[in-house]
């Protein structure tokens, strides 16, 4: 027996969010989101520099706390590099030829050194802008530049997949071949080991001062967009876009001499349509699949620890407190990585993409952005305030609206609330206008009541400078009840009678299920419909049924009373009642023959209080009762030789002829036609010829049988 809880729709509900996927799909602003959901101020997001370009995807700082940051765009016949001195002043220090600065680097005496795509070179850049070339590697891309303790400028290029080293005395060579199409990605530890990440391998390699190679991990994705070492030597890498079918094929080895010029990575065509890198080709596979964060321990154990399903990782750089800060597109955001399990959306930045981070002295952070060619210092302080807009919620139905409650954290700050309602799917002028809400206090809502609710919390810093934490907003609500909806009623073929419904157990729970560690407790669904689906039925001479089909909005457990009355009678007589399945079979030999009608009520009552239960009734079409077998008169047979004619006439008050048959002397039945040939009427004439009957004494039998199965038999005998 299934255990079957009462149902009761019209009652209250509760809104919940308390989950990170609850939180994105409103609007931050100036807020935190982390993974288990909680929110919080934000770093403040500072802008440095509004420069005239698109994109800026480098940035560098030398030891006077000068911020150099390089770019360019689509169209643009330089490339173009910024400074942002220590008092604040930024200014255009050079354009070099070329149409981007991928990569800047400054070695120990503070000299500029910035690398140019496409067709790139390496550029020697003094602090009055005059720029000289120090190295040519002869490939398309310069991907990343960066120094070892020896002053060695090593620098990754693409589309050869090669690594060039340039020595302090200014020699440059490839010093190592990665055998992919490009070293995407570059970064030094502290023992002068060169990390790369590749493309379209989603290699991870360790190269050693003395060049040797050592792959530390292959990523499942296709291009390796950003490399970064902490501190304790622990490396991590950011991997995006799915690789082909079958993953990626063997590379084939490279020659130092240059080869026919390959796409850009994919991270870098995806950008958007005005990035001054090329698309990849028709042949190259499409770009998707997001990204992944990986650890690789220093004993080069490496795992996956962060991914997301859209967002882009360009740049990785570390807090004060060693944290992984992921820069991406193509929505602004930043994440904080806070352990293997936990990360947090730090900033949704106005610019599309994050470019590019930077972990400066004094425990700064800066964030260079594309599609506006801003930069930006990332905290430490945080905003003074900060508010989150929910998504509107769509209850379902007209309701009404009870207390908002709310959990966390103020730590002396403040939480404040607002909501409006309406009828439309989005906010709109013709919502209501946004009412404060005590949440602290778990005061009721006074938007109106209506079928969509929204609302908005503003979270401010308190006198320590700390911020509030909100990690749950709960709000009550009822939906207004509604009389269940008759769609239509229906009597099924006479004879024939519905399978006894089986009573369900009605059981108290005793037990209750939690949820698994790390999903939070979830609002009830509203009970499911129930649908008329198809039921066979079973032969039961004399019974008839009906069906009807009913839909509440509230979903309420509904009740049934059938009625029914004679075509020309003014009183309805009950059928049954208290009907909760949504069918029922009748004796119809209880009623005379003739036309009747049903009426359907459906009731609420089980799921609303008394007197607020609300009802509807249809009358279903005409039907008829036919219990009376037709009549047959005029049998009679006429022997002339060996053949015997029979004839009679067959009619029914109510119903149609529906066939008939005969027997001679109790053999099987035959079926005999009307003489009009159709079985189409209530009344009908038969004549029946009979040859080769041997002489004697012969009893014939006919049957007829109208539309409802009801059936006369008489018989006649020749000689």
């Amino acid at each position: 027996m299934a255990l079957t809880p009462l149902c009761h729709a019209v009652e209250t509900r509760f809104w919940i969010q308390n989950e990170q996927a609850d939180f994105e799909k409103g609007t931050l602003k100036n807020l935190s989101l982390r993974s288990d959901g909680r929110l919080a101020l934000a770093p403040v997001f500072k802008e440095l520099l509004a420069s005239s370009t698109p994109y800026l995807w480098a940035l560098a700082e030398d030891s006077k706390g000068n911020l150099y940051a390089g770019g360019g765009g689509s169209g643009a016949s330089q490339a173009k590099l910024f400074v942002i001195d220590a008092a604040g002043k930024s200014r255009t220090l050079a354009e070099l030829p070329g149409m981007e600065i991928h990569a800047l680097a400054i070695d120990a005496k503070d000299r500029i050194f910035a690398a140019t795509s496409p067709d790139g070179k390496v550029y020697r850049v003094s602090t009055d802008g005059k720029s000289e070339v120090v190295y040519d590697p002869k490939a398309k891309y310069i991907w990343g530049m960066a120094f070892d303790s020896k002053g060695n400028l090593y620098v990754a290029t693409g589309d050869q997949g090669e690594l060039h080293r340039i020595t302090p005395d200014g020699k440059g060579a490839v010093f190592f071949h990665t055998e992919e199409t490009h070293a995407r990605s570059l970064a030094i530890d502290g023992k002068d080991n060169i990390i790369l990440g590749t493309e379209p391998g989603g290699l991870i390699i360790r190269v050693s001062p003395a060049g040797e190679g050592f792959v530390l991990h292959q990523a499942n994705k296709r291009e390796i967009t950003a490399v970064a070492v902490a501190k304790n030597g622990v490396i991590y890498a950011a991997g995006v876009g799915n690789k082909s079918a079958g993953g990626s094929p063997a590379p084939a080895p490279v020659s130092v001499s240059p080869a026919t010029v390959s796409a850009a990575p994919a991270a870098m065509a995806r950008v958007s349509n005005t990035t001054a890198t090329p698309p990849p080709p028709p042949s190259a596979p499409p770009i998707s699949g997001g990204s992944e964060l990986y650890k690789i321990e220093t004993d080069n154990f490496a795992r996956k620890i962060w991914s997301h399903a859209q967002d882009v990782v360009y740049s990785i750089a570390f807090d004060v407190q060693g944290h992984p800060i992921l820069g991406t597109g193509n929505k602004g955001n930043i994440y904080s990585i806070d352990s293997g399990i936990a990360s947090t959306l730090l900033i949704n930045a106005l610019p599309t993409q994050i470019t590019s981070l930077l972990s400066g002295a004094k425990g700064k952070l800066y964030a260079a952005s594309g599609n506006i060619g801003n930069v930006y210092q990332i905290g430490p302080e945080i905003e003074k305030q900060g508010t989150y807009e929910s998504d509107p919620y769509d209850v379902g139905a007209f309701s009404y609206w009870g207390r908002l409650v709310s959990k966390g954290e103020a730590d002396s700050g403040k939480v404040t609330f607002e909501t409006r309602s309406g009828n439309l799917d989005r906010p709109h002028k013709n919502w209501s206008p946004w009412a404060s809400v005590d949440s602290a206090a778990g005061s009721r809502i006074t938007s109106p009541a209506a079928r969509f609710l929204q609302y908005r919390v503003t979270l401010s810093a308190g006198p320590t400078g700390r911020s509030p934490e909100l990690t749950e907003v709960e709000v009550a609500y009822m939906s207004k009840n509604v009389a269940p909806s008759i769609e239509e009623v229906e009597v099924t073929p006479a004879n024939y009678k519905f399978p006894q419904p089986s009573t369900p157990l009605i059981s108290v729970n005793q037990s209750l299920t939690l949820p698994p560690l790390g999903q939070h407790r979830r609002p009830a669904a509203a009970p499911a419909t129930d649908s008329q689906s198809g039921v066979t039925l079973q032969y039961a001479k004399g019974q008839m049924g009906a069906r009807w089909a009913v839909s509440d909005a509230n979903g309420d457990e509904l009740i049934f009373k059938v009625e029914i009355r004679g075509i020309n009678e003014t009183e309805w007589k009950l059928l049954r009642d208290k009907v909760k399945e949504r069918f029922l079979t009748f004796d119809s030999t209880a009623f005379p023959d003739g036309r009747y009608k049903l009426r359907l009520t459906a009731s609420d009552a089980p799921g609303n209080p008394p007197g607020q239960a609300l009802s509807n009734e249809l009358v279903g079409a005409s039907f008829l009762i036919d219990n009376s077998p037709p009549q047959i008169s005029g049998l009679a047979g006429t022997r002339s030789g060996t053949q015997v004619t029979v004839r009679w006439k067959a009619k029914d008050s109510l119903s149609v002829i529906d066939k008939a048959e005969y027997s001679v002397d109790g053999k099987e039945w035959l079926a005999v036609q009307p003489t009009t040939r159709l079985t189409d009427s209530q009344e009908h004439d038969y004549t029946l010829t009979l040859d080769g009957l041997a002489p004697g004494e012969h009893t014939i039998a006919v049957r007829v049988s109208d539309e409802f199965d009801n059936q006369s038999v008489e018989k006649t005998v020749t000689r």
